[in-house]
């Protein structure tokens, strides 16, 4: 099997991780009702997205 011929240095290894940090989900505070929820997606609370009602919730 082959094997590396030389250890990777710590300086390589983190090169090559530079690009695997993880980011946080941008969260905002829905304009009807305040709940947070994930941008570009309708409410999961109230079910509003834009400003209109486009998903059925329990609230009503």
């Amino acid at each position: 099997m082959a094997v590396p011929k030389r250890r990777t240095s710590a300086s390589k290894r983190d090169k090559r991780r530079a690009h695997d940090a993880l980011t946080a989900p941008h969260v905002i505070a829905c304009p009807q009702c305040g709940e947070p929820t994930l941008r570009h997606r309708a409410c999961p609370h109230c079910g509003t997205y834009r400003g209109r009602k486009v998903v059925e919730t329990g609230e009503g």
